[in-house]
């Protein structure tokens, strides 16, 4: 639509064209100066080429401010979405929410990221943030570990897909951090039902801790609670194959003594039973 006619203007001199162009300009400028939302000082700086964005971004970031590098990366994203400089801008809005604590920002720009940009140069990066937010959500064993199965998977991603990146190492020790957190739950829930009696609940979530978190620093104790699990249900040769496996990978272990200790106090003694699925897993121990 013509702008004269969209405005009902019919026809205009070009002295009123200048003085109606500049009429709207000063409205705008007005309303930017009184809306309280709208910073004028700002608004050069936002639309800057995105080139210049970046370096202003990675500066603030240097100087530690974080704040204010954030508001750069954000204005490329937002001003300049499919320039090269926008792909560069992503990955740091997720480092610097990953800095400033803000975890769930931090996850969804480093997913967003990935999403879109799967193959590029940084996507290893982006998914090593991932992990780093998620283990950053992580919480004590007495809360639902949804983060901590979150974690692994990002971190494995990280491992498996990019095996020959600098995040590897500290990927591998996150993946580890998580299991010995999931092992520390199941290891709460167990120790909950054992003492209320509820000898196969608890049972079961110490065979967990055996079987699937093998490399976690909860086994010893798993494998002391089954032997006294499966003494007090009766099954024997079960707590004997238990306590057998706990002093093969750790004789020194004090849970290995207690456990010893219960058994010789009832007559019985350490013994493997090779068929016991306690033998089986006790092969994948760390102390194996």
């Amino acid at each position: 639509m013509d702008f004269a006619h969209h405005f009902g203007v019919k026809k205009l001199a070009r002295g009123g064209m200048i003085a109606l162009s500049l009429s709207l300009s000063g409205v705008l400028l007005s309303a930017c100066q009184n809306d309280p939302d709208i910073d004028i000082t700002k608004l050069k700086a936002d639309t800057d080429p995105p080139d210049v964005l970046y370096r202003q971004g990675l500066a603030n970031l240097n100087a530690g401010k974080t704040t204010e590098a954030a508001r750069k990366f954000d204005a490329i994203d937002r001003e300049h979405p499919f320039s090269e400089y926008a792909r560069k801008a992503l990955v740091m809005k997720a480092f610097v929410a990953y800095r400033n604590g803000q975890s769930q920002d931090a996850i969804n720009a480093a997913t967003r990221y990935l999403n879109l940009y799967p193959q590029s140069e940084d996507a290893a990066y982006a998914q090593y943030i991932l992990g780093l937010a998620y283990a950053k959500q992580i919480p004590t064993v007495t809360q639902d570990q949804k983060p901590a199965f979150k974690t692994i998977e990002a971190m494995q991603a990280v491992i498996d897909k990019y095996p020959n990146s600098p995040y590897v190492e500290d990927a591998r020790a996150k993946v580890r951090f998580a299991k010995d957190q999931l092992a520390g739950k199941e290891m709460q829930v167990g120790r909950y039902y054992l003492e209320r009696k509820e000898y196969l609940a608890a049972a079961s979530r110490f065979r967990t801790v055996v079987e699937q978190y093998p490399t976690t620093n909860q086994v010893e104790e798993a494998l002391a609670r089954l032997v006294e699990t499966y003494f007090a249900m009766g099954v024997t040769s079960e707590a004997q194959t238990a306590a057998a496996v706990l002093g093969h990978n750790y004789p020194d272990s004090q849970w290995y003594a207690d456990s010893y200790k219960l058994l010789q106090g009832n007559g019985l003694e350490p013994r493997e039973n090779g068929g016991s699925w306690i033998s089986r897993a006790g092969k994948k121990l760390i102390g194996a």
